[in-house]
């Protein structure tokens, strides 16, 4: 696309929408939000950057193929599930393990509800675009 317009705004754009869909997903297991939304907006930030500069520049800027960014967000979002089986509970039942906790202080909280969310938001990563990737090509 030849809009001069849309090649200056479109880096801040998409630096903006990925800072943006890192927030969506770290508020996603407490409030509106998560995997599923934080990976749609980073994928929206890519196909804009994707429209922008081209397909090939925007498989530059991911680093990863998409479909490695899948497989390994389905395999992150599996061991997550497998956490609670392994520890005597049902599949996907969450855990919590506080770093840092002493006394009164809880720590640091870190969950596999977490992980999995992460695991989400990579799979809706990888698979959309690959898709959109193939279609713009």
């Amino acid at each position: 696309m030849n809009s001069l317009i849309l090649t200056a705004a479109s880096r801040a754009i998409a630096a903006l929408m990925l800072l943006f869909s890192a927030y969506m997903l770290l508020r996603g297991h407490n409030e509106p939000g998560g995997g599923f939304i934080g990976g749609l907006i980073m994928v929206t930030a890519f196909a804009l950057y994707a429209k922008s500069f081209g397909v090939d520049a925007a498989r530059r800027a991911l680093f990863l193929e998409p479909s490695h960014i899948a497989f390994a967000g389905l395999l992150l979002a599996v061991l997550a599930g497998a956490a609670g089986f392994l520890a005597g509970e049902p599949f996907l039942t969450g855990l919590w393990l506080f770093l840092g906790a002493s006394g009164d202080d809880k720590g640091l909280p870190l969950s596999t509800v977490l992980l999995f969310d992460v695991g989400v938001y990579l799979v809706v990563v990888g698979s959309v675009l690959a898709l959109f990737f193939e279609l713009e090509a």
